[in-house]
């Protein structure tokens, strides 16, 4: 037990925290749950509108959290977070903003005390995407989206 009075997000790493801690520091923006497409000249990875069929559009919450993997084989796992993986996150994301040294925004739950900040500041997807089930694979390019562009508010 640390005597230190700040939260553990900012005294520990990313490695360091419990698995409660670290399932704290998602947002549950949902971004994280998109199509994201991979320039295969650049490596540039882009973010479409295209939700996984497990997320909620409306809550930005997987519905199947526990056995997602076995539904989704794809899935992004995060933990342990590496270099590669943070390139797929968007740069709002908690955990990537941590591994890169910066500060949690103000509209994050631990923050704000509620997780409906997310979706007033328009940092999470909710009612801005669709399901993977209603776009085929071929026009995903058609809802390419730069989130770090999308007005908060």
């Amino acid at each position: 037990m640390s005597n230190d009075p700040r939260p553990f997000w900012e005294t520990k790493t990313l490695d360091q925290m419990t698995d409660d801690e670290w399932e704290s520091v998602c947002d549950g923006c949902g971004r994280c749950c998109l199509h994201k497409l991979e320039d295969d000249e650049t490596g540039e990875v882009h973010f479409t509108r295209v939700s996984c069929k497990l997320l909620d559009v409306s809550t930005c919450r997987c519905t199947d959290y526990p056995d997602r993997f076995a539904q989704v084989p794809d899935c992004l796992t995060i933990k342990p977070l590496t270099r590669e993986k943070i390139n797929w996150l968007p740069e709002s994301c908690a955990y990537r903003r941590l591994s890169e040294g910066k500060s949690l925004e103000n509209w994050h739950p631990l923050i704000s005390g509620t997780f409906e900040s997310v979706h007033s500041s328009r940092i999470s997807v909710s009612n801005q995407c669709i399901s993977e089930t209603d776009v085929a694979d071929s026009d995903y390019f058609f809802h390419l989206i730069d989130w770090n562009n999308v007005p908060s508010g």
